[in-house]
């Protein structure tokens, strides 16, 4: 393949990296809003086990249409089981610490995680990253910070299990990338679905809190369910293609959509500091495209 064709087909996958990261976090807000609504009278143990049950059924449904589940067995690889362990203990993780938190906290301590993931590329995969993209994504986390606003009385002891939980994201998409091409993605999902339902039905079992179910609840959790899976696959294909540093910027549209979605459903509208934090956020998605459209990524391979 010539410099020109090999230039122009990690263009083609930064492309789709980012398109997919951008399709998952609208899918995980929206679901996030359906689980936050639900979560005010359901246990979260057991709103995510019956949620994962909703989810792990479509999946499986989605991998047999795509005959995909003769391949089963890669779902004991022990990459793919590490990679569903990491996103199992990130989730409980993250929700344990969230209700204790205020969420603008959790939110800005969990955006943190592209700067951890472009940290472990450079660590782990050697990549180089240019002065562009440490911008972009210093830039993009100044724009959350002035977004969500949190506070210094809200950060407490569980402020480092969420970041615990962070790490954990980034270790994931991580293990992503090391994960073997032929194994197709969706039961990569499907792995993330089972694992995330069975730690939270274990969750349950400890905690002892589960009430009755009504249709409504059930409802809205499958609607929620779709949503959890497309964002599940999403990701999974964004980490499997492209630049990681390239790629992982792009997490931050994930708050963007969620102002979209308060604004439309909630109708709250964004302070002045918000405003100032969302034009940071798209700008440091303009740089990184720029960067990209110019032809002239600012990854290249390491020497051995």
């Amino acid at each position: 393949m010539t410099a020109d064709a090999t230039a122009a087909a990690q263009r083609a996958a930064n492309r789709r990296g980012v398109l997919a990261l951008s399709a998952g976090m609208a899918s995980f807000v929206t679901n996030d809003s359906l689980v936050k609504y639900v979560g005010q009278s359901l246990p979260g143990s057991e709103l995510i086990f019956i949620r994962g049950l909703f989810a792990t059924v479509l999946v499986l449904a989605i991998a047999h249409a795509m005959r995909a589940t003769s391949s089963m067995a890669v779902l004991t690889e022990r990459r793919v089981m590490v990679r569903a362990g990491f996103d199992a203990f990130a989730t409980m993780t993250y929700l344990t610490s969230l209700f204790h938190l205020p969420l603008a906290n959790a939110t800005a301590i969990n955006m943190a995680t592209p700067l951890f993931i472009t940290l472990f590329a450079v660590i782990g995969f050697a990549e180089k990253v240019g002065a562009r993209r440490w911008l972009a994504l210093a830039t993009g986390f100044a724009g959350v910070l002035l977004v969500v606003q949190p506070t210094a009385a809200g950060f407490n002891a569980y402020a480092l299990l969420c970041l615990g939980g962070t790490l954990l994201h980034a270790a994931r998409d991580l293990t992503t990338r090391t994960i073997d091409k032929r194994i197709p993605s969706i039961l990569i999902t499907l792995s993330t679905a089972v694992a995330v339902t069975l730690l939270a039905g274990l969750w349950g079992l400890v905690a002892r809190d589960w009430q009755p179910v009504n249709a409504t609840q059930l409802a809205l959790l499958a609607a929620a369910s779709v949503f959890l899976s497309g964002g599940y696959f999403s990701l999974t294909v964004a980490m499997r293609s492209g630049e990681m540093s390239l790629v992982a910027p792009f997490r931050y549209t994930g708050l963007l959509f969620a102002l979209v979605l308060g604004f439309a459903v909630w109708g709250d509208v964004p302070n002045p500091m918000a405003w100032a934090g969302i034009a940071l956020l798209v700008g440091a998605g303009v740089v990184v495209l720029h960067g990209e459209r110019r032809g002239r990524p600012e990854l290249e391979p390491a020497a051995d």
